[in-house]
């Protein structure tokens, strides 16, 4: 008795088969991956919610001011809009603000005793000619390392301001401020993760049709005494 003959018809039946087995593997494995993928990301959305929740609670005088132009607001209602790596200005430079300058009260130390985080100097300038604070119409964050570097790691035009900071941990600093856009005044947070140099751009889904856009800042300045 003959043996049956493995013809070309079947081998391409078997190769189809086999094709379709290997196509359905590797989809279930691209959708395990994309689940699990999506599953990280909705973590770490959530981790950055809470500490800008953590932020707001422990930043009342920002959160009040804003609320009383946008309504009562949570960190839920923040979108993540950006997420980018920072390639720092860095350079020979320490703190220039020592313990007799009127912005000293408002450097933001680091936890750990790495310098301080400075929102301010570059915002504000007290002229003996004048009797209030000058305002220039840009802001910049800028950390002051304890070995003597400085690195500038935002950089913001008129469009906008940069109106507090807190660290979270030794290696996140978060920001408070807002954008001015086409439709009004939006209350802005970055994370700064200044291990890796992580950059993660929040905006709150509500916005202030007006806004005076020195009021934060002139509230919390005027207490500087330039005499």
């Amino acid at each position: 008795m003959r043996s049956p003959k493995f013809t070309l018809t079947d081998f391409a039946l078997l190769s189809i088969v086999f094709l379709s087995l290997m196509a359905c593997e590797s989809n279930e494995k691209q959708t395990n991956e994309g689940l699990e993928n999506g599953s990280a990301a909705e973590e770490e959305m959530s981790r950055h919610r809470a500490l800008i929740d953590v932020a707001l609670a422990q930043n009342k005088n920002w959160y009040t001011h804003w609320s009383s132009d946008v309504g009562e607001f949570n960190a839920s209602q923040f979108e993540l809009m950006m997420t980018d790596s920072i390639d720092p200005m860095e350079m020979p430079e320490r703190n220039p603000i020592l313990k007799d300058d009127p912005l000293y009260p408002y450097q933001i130390p680091h936890p750990s005793g790495n310098g301080t985080m400075d929102i301010y100097s570059y915002k504000i300038e007290a002229q003996d000619a004048v009797d209030e604070p000058f305002l220039n119409p840009d802001s910049e964050v800028v950390w002051y390392r304890e070995d003597g570097m400085k690195e500038r790691l935002l950089f913001m035009g008129p469009s906008g301001m940069f109106e507090d900071g807190m660290w979270l941990n030794s290696e996140e600093f978060l920001v408070l401020g807002y954008f001015q856009e086409e439709a009004g005044f939006r209350p802005m947070a970055w994370i700064i993760n200044v291990g890796n140099h992580e950059l993660r751009q929040f905006q709150l889904a509500k916005v202030s049709p007006t806004y005076e856009s020195h009021s934060y800042i002139n509230a919390k300045i005027k207490q500087i005494d330039l005499g």
